[in-house]
């Protein structure tokens, strides 16, 4: 795996991202680098998708129950698709109890994102 290890080449989908980058102004992307970043971007580019994971992230307990969160208005089955590629993305991670399938953002994968994006302040 190189330095940007945000997806994790064969990472389970339940599986957390682990987060390991530079800033973009400190060094070229590799090729697999930018690939893998542009996976995450791309799980962003939706609005359904930055919905879900908003609601996901802003959730009391932390987590929250796909039951909890799929009023985003389209189908179930498109909200199940959704929240596939944000967790093929390494943006959330799930677990199943029972009927419902909880899910989790790791607030690691923000601050790398942050810190990948952020810019130095100009005097």
């Amino acid at each position: 795996m190189s330095n940007l290890s945000m997806v994790p080449e064969a990472a389970p989908p339940s599986q957390g991202a682990v987060p390991c980058c530079n800033p973009l102004i400190s060094a070229e992307l590799s090729a697999l680098d930018a690939e893998r970043l542009a996976t995450v971007f791309k799980a962003l580019s939706d609005p359904v998708r930055l919905r879900l994971l908003s609601r996901v992230a802003s959730h009391p307990a932390g987590e929250a129950c796909v039951c909890d969160i799929a009023d985003v208005g389209v189908s179930q089955p498109t909200v199940s698709h959704h929240l596939k590629k944000l967790r093929e993305a390494g943006l959330l991670t799930s677990q199943r109890r029972r009927t419902w399938v909880y899910y989790r953002v790791d607030p690691d994968v923000f601050t790398a994102l942050a810190s990948l994006l952020a810019m130095p302040a100009r005097a």
